[in-house]
């Protein structure tokens, strides 16, 4: 691959990298993130941008999973007895939100009932696209109407807890490891990341990433998270990602769908919050932590969120990941059901 075919990535990376730095110098919450995010999307709008390759992505990952894993502690872990009944709420959640937004879409925007329920899922991109390709459901409007959620919950979450009065979160991010100790486990986490992928699990190089690094704090061989310049170019990255998902979206497509995507974002992000609000009181954890953790994104760029707003890292990533695992369960149920319903 010649410097003249690279030019379109490091043009795609030079945008996010500089929106991450205004960003944090603008004193942005999640600022790497959010920065790389907006100047990124802006420049997908114009056609400068191309997709994160997946080794590159796979690496962001990883350094976010171990950053995530350093907060797996004795004392972290010693409060997983309460998350069943939030993960109970959490279940109840996504099946509440995904019956509202499909009747929403469907109803008001003349949606199908397969494309409204692939289209409203709230985590699962990936898998509601592998659904589509079969046949089920317009692929257009579930592209659209997905990514323009992730894009919106990715850039307005952290201005709404930083500007709302809502806690913010107290996790223990203040050590980093040393450089070697830090590029060792990040690439164990690539090579055991590299081979659990093959079995096709979400988010397999993030969850593997905090595995590793979890499994080394815990019992003490590794200490603090990694340096601060290894984690602002893992969040430049994963924000360069999401934004760059516009790059092959056809603009009149946003236009058509965007009042559709606009109505989910507000009805999912609502009804996370209100369902929220009773988990975060009864359990005594910051609410900003139960709403991210409960937040309709992908487990990736919300797992980096929650690192980025110092949350809970572990409870937010085993909660993302439980709703993946939910959504594979549910999805298949509900696609046969309304097929059903047709004949």
């Amino acid at each position: 691959m010649d410097i003249i075919s690279l030019r379109p990535l490091f043009l795609t990376l030079a945008i996010g990298f500089s929106g991450s730095i205004v960003a944090h110098y603008a004193n942005l919450p999640a600022a790497a993130l959010v920065g790389a995010i907006l100047t990124v999307s802006v420049a997908s709008m114009f056609r400068l941008t191309v997709d994160i390759p997946l080794r590159l992505r796979n690496i962001a990952f990883a350094v976010i999973g171990c950053s995530l894993g350093s907060g797996i502690t004795r004392e972290a872990l010693s409060q997983t007895g309460q998350w069943p009944i939030s993960l109970f709420v959490l279940g109840i959640t996504v099946l509440v939100t995904m019956l509202t937004c499909s009747w929403v879409l469907s109803r008001f925007f003349s949606q199908t009932g397969e494309t409204a329920l692939l289209a409203t899922s709230p985590g699962a991109l990936v898998y509601s696209l592998a659904l589509a390709a079969d046949g089920t459901g317009d692929i257009r409007s579930i592209i659209v109407i997905q990514n323009i959620r992730l894009l919106m919950v990715t850039t307005l979450l952290p201005f709404i807890l930083d500007n709302f009065g809502f806690e913010q979160g107290y996790a223990d991010t203040s050590t980093a490891t040393g450089g070697i100790g830090s590029v060792v486990v990040i690439l164990v986490a690539l090579v055991v990341g590299a081979g659990v992928s093959r079995w096709k699990i979400p988010a397999s190089f993030l969850l593997v990433g905090m595995l590793v690094s979890g499994v080394g704090h815990y019992t003490g061989v590794v200490i603090g998270r990694p340096p601060d310049n290894i984690l602002f170019l893992g969040f430049a990255v994963t924000g360069s990602m999401v934004g760059a998902r516009f790059s092959s979206i056809p603009l009149h497509d946003l236009k058509r769908l965007f009042p559709a995507s606009l109505s989910v974002v507000l009805i999912s992000g609502s009804l996370s919050l209100l369902f929220a609000i009773p988990v975060a009181h009864s359990l005594d954890v910051p609410f900003g932590q139960v709403f991210v953790a409960f937040a309709p994104g992908g487990v990736e760029a919300m797992a980096a969120m929650a690192l980025a707003l110092s949350y809970d890292p572990a409870y937010v990533a085993t909660h993302h990941l439980f709703r993946i695992i939910l959504l594979l369960l549910l999805l298949p149920v509900g696609i046969n059901l309304l097929k059903r319903t047709k004949k």
